[in-house]
């Protein structure tokens, strides 16, 4: 019984070998480029320009346990939507590239996260279909100069490219920095244990057999 064991298990380490991105996105209002291991210790390098996103993308990668390095010149002149909801964009393309067929992977995650006096619930499943349920009102309107509304503009761009389903979730909040917090980190943590090798799942984890 004990070979096969060791075979599943030289597997899974060889197919978390390979889980890594790299991608550029071009257009006319930002320049990005992203790379992305899933599989790593939280190692982050992030300048994009806006100051509140580089803090929350330095939370998600900590959390999710994710190496992630973003570059990003985009158009502030006008304000920070484009960078923001582009970047998303190359990030939930860079999961989805990681995670190839998602053979082996959980596929589901979710946590409810108290941040102070903030409490909010993530979930996610890597389904193959995009939908982001978004339940947060922000009680500002700006976090610094970082528009708050852009947080919603973030996962809905990273959920549509991630081709998975994402459910935020805000059961209560006062502080808008900390709800958009308690949004980041919930996530990466969901996200983290969705994208987990499950050492017992062979194959796709779906009846279907694909996703």
């Amino acid at each position: 019984m004990l070979a096969p064991l060791l075979l599943k298990q030289s597997a899974l380490l060889s197919m978390q070998s390979h889980r890594t991105s790299q991608l550029e996105r071009k257009t006319a209002e930002t320049q990005i480029s992203l790379r992305l291991n899933i599989d790593g210790s939280g190692q982050n390098s992030i300048h994009t320009g806006v100051g509140f996103l580089d803090h929350m993308l330095v939370l998600f990668a900590r959390h999710a346990l994710v190496d992630l390095e973003v570059k990003a010149i985009g158009d502030l002149q006008v304000d920070a939507h484009h960078t923001t909801e582009d970047v998303g964009i190359c990030l939930g393309q860079a999961f989805r590239d990681c995670l190839g067929d998602k053979s082996g992977i959980r596929r589901y995650g979710h946590i409810v996260l108290p941040m102070e006096e903030t409490l909010a619930t993530l979930a996610v499943d890597f389904s193959g279909r995009s939908y982001l349920v978004f339940q947060a009102p922000m009680p500002s309107q700006k976090i610094g100069e970082f528009d708050s509304e852009l947080v919603e503009d973030f996962w809905q761009a990273f959920a549509t490219n991630a081709q998975c389903n994402l459910h935020v979730l805000l059961h209560y909040g006062r502080n808008t920095h900390h709800i958009a917090e308690a949004i980041f980190k919930g996530a990466a943590r969901a996200i983290r244990q969705a994208c987990e090798l499950d050492p017992r799942q062979t194959g796709i984890p779906s009846s279907k057999g694909v996703l």
